[in-house]
This record gives structure tokens, sequence and C-alpha cells, in this order.
């Protein structure tokens, strides 16, 4: 290389790097990595609690902003062979990773088999795919926290008066994530109050069924302490309970402020956890952050492209939400 040459190539790379551009590294790579959602059909909620599949999106758009990623996004609709035709489809985008989002075994078997072939990664929302580092909640846990809150409040509240507890929600849904709640719920308030009865009333799936399925079980518990756990947020917004306030407590089990605001309400309507709202009986919500999925899902894909071997499990951290930890963990911006 001619000397001239030689000092305008030193130049142009001591330039480049007083302006802060470095050569582009295998590390900084952007990735190409695909989504295959459960369900993004208007008004379908997601694992009977009242998030949307348009909030699970949304948490991939907005975490994507910040990392090395092109996302692909697909909507498996609930159906298990649009399922299948996607993980085709992201196959034939020549993704690097595919995050998939479906409940159907058979179908997920097929999608892990295809990938193997393609010598593609994935990993798995909330139902197992085979071969793939799964993300998910942890439904007995979080109806342990349910089931602790009301025991603790019981306890402390009412310590020598009889109590007895009421469980209401879709009960018949033939999903584990249910019956693990309810196991979890009952594990939790057993821990305080080994002897208490909980009570089934099943909304089969209408949570506005539950005032009144409520109201007609009361008119045979009258003057008992009451535990009320709701497996939706919905069913807890249609309990209209204002008026036991002095009698009776309120706890939701594994649910999380839903994708319509659910028991916090928007900027106009009561608030039922807030710290301003006095008046309501509601203790709290157990938070499964789905609307922060991608937050969380992202870094964990990027540890599997860069080679790192990830546990098979990773659970969604839950937590209780309360008038007094409402605004830290949901700034009003957030709910508003």
């Amino acid at each position: 290389m001619m000397p001239g040459r030689l000092l305008r190539r030193r130049l142009f790379l001591a330039g480049a790097l007083a302006c802060g551009l470095t050569p582009v590294r295998a590390a900084d790579r952007r990735f190409r990595i695909a989504l295959a959602n459960l369900d993004e059909t208007p008004g379908v909620t997601l694992e009977g609690l009242g998030f949307t599949g348009a909030d699970v999106r949304n948490s991939f758009e907005l975490a994507a902003r910040t990392r090395p990623v092109e996302m692909v996004y697909f909507d498996n609709a609930g159906d298990p062979a649009r399922a299948i035709a996607n993980a085709e489809a992201a196959i034939a985008a020549k993704v690097d990773l595919l995050i998939e989002y479906n409940a159907d075994a058979d179908a997920n078997a097929e999608i892990a088999r295809r990938l193997a072939v393609a010598a593609i990664p994935a990993l798995a929302l909330v139902d197992p795919l085979p071969g793939a580092p799964l993300y998910g909640p942890d439904n007995r846990a979080a109806g342990r926290i349910a089931g602790r809150a009301l025991g603790a409040f019981a306890r402390e509240t009412w310590p020598d008066e009889q109590v007895f507890g009421v469980l209401i929600g879709d009960l018949a849904d033939p999903g584990p994530a249910i019956s693990d709640r309810v196991q979890g719920i009952t594990e939790g308030v057993h821990e305080s109050l080994p002897s208490l009865s909980l009570a089934s009333l099943d909304t089969g799936g209408q949570s506005v069924r539950a005032d009144a399925l409520l109201a007609k079980f009361l008119q045979t518990q009258r003057g008992q302490r009451l535990l009320i756990a709701t497996l939706d947020d919905l069913a807890a917004v249609d309990v209209r309970v204002e008026p036991l306030a002095d009698d009776n407590a309120v706890a939701l089990p594994p649910v999380h402020f839903d994708g319509i605001l659910g028991v916090h309400g928007g900027a106009s309507e009561k608030k039922e956890i807030d710290p301003n709202n006095r008046g309501s009986v509601v203790l709290g919500s157990v938070a499964y952050y789905i609307d922060r999925y991608g937050h969380d899902v992202l870094p964990l894909a990027l540890r599997l492209l860069a080679g790192e071997t990830l546990p098979a499990r990773t659970v969604t951290q839950h937590t209780l939400i309360t008038a007094a930890n409402v605004f830290r963990e949901y700034p009003p911006f957030d709910m508003n």
C-alpha cells in the first residue's frame, strides 16, 4: 500500500474513533426474533385474566426499542393449525429465534420438530414447547400469595371470630392454571387459618354472574365474617360488596390489573385499589405482569442467542398489589 494511502487510512480510522465510531463486531449484530402470539383477536383475554394478545405484543414492541433485535410478529389466533403455519413462515423468514405462545401440546410438538430441522432455537411462553426453555407464571405460587394475604387479614382483623371463605370464578375451566391457583389459594389461607372452609361459586366464564351468585350464597351465611377470593379482575369488579364493608374483606387471587384497567379503573372510574379510595373493601391483587412479558423474555432470548444455557423454566415474579404499593408498581401514567 502506498504511504499516502496508508496515512489517509490511519487518519480516517483515528477520526472514526474520535467520533465514537467502532468497527462492527459479531456481538453487535442485530437478531431477527419472531413472536408467535397466542391470540390477538379483539376482546379475547388470556389465561383467565384480563390481559389480551395486544398487551403481550405491545410489551415486545416496547422492549425491542432498546435492544439489538428486529421483531417479526405472528398471530396464532388460538388455532393450532395456524400456529404450525406461522412457525413455518418464521422458518422461511430465516429468523434467528422463535418465541412461541401456543396452548396446544400436539401443535407445539410439531413446531418443535420443524424448528429442530431448521436449526432455529425457540423460547416458549406459558405453555411448554419440547426442547425449549419456558417462561411463564407460577399459578400455584401466585395463589399462595393471595391465600396468605386473606389469612393474615382475617387473623389480624377478626382474631376471635368465625370466618368463612368463598372462591368465585370460572372454576370449571379445564386448564391447569385455574386448578393450580385454587390449590395455591387454599394452601396459603390454611397457613393462618387451617380450619377455614372455602365454598366454590362457579361463574362459568361469565364474570357478571359473580354478584348474583354471592348474593344468593350470603343468604345462607348471615352473621359470619367473609373472605372472598375471585379468580379474575372482572369478577371482582362485578362483586358489589360495598354494603358488606363492615363485615367482610375481599382479596383478589392470582390476577393483575388487566388490559381494561380492571380493579384500578380508568381516569374517571372508581378505583378499587387506590390510596385515595378509603371505601374500597378490595384487599389486593396478585400481579402477573403479562403486559411486561417482552421486557422479561427478550433478555432471555438474547442470552440464548449468545450461547448461554437457560434454565428449563423461568417464572414470572408475582407481587401482591395493594393501595400501599400500587403507584410504585404501576405509576398513575401507566394506569390512566
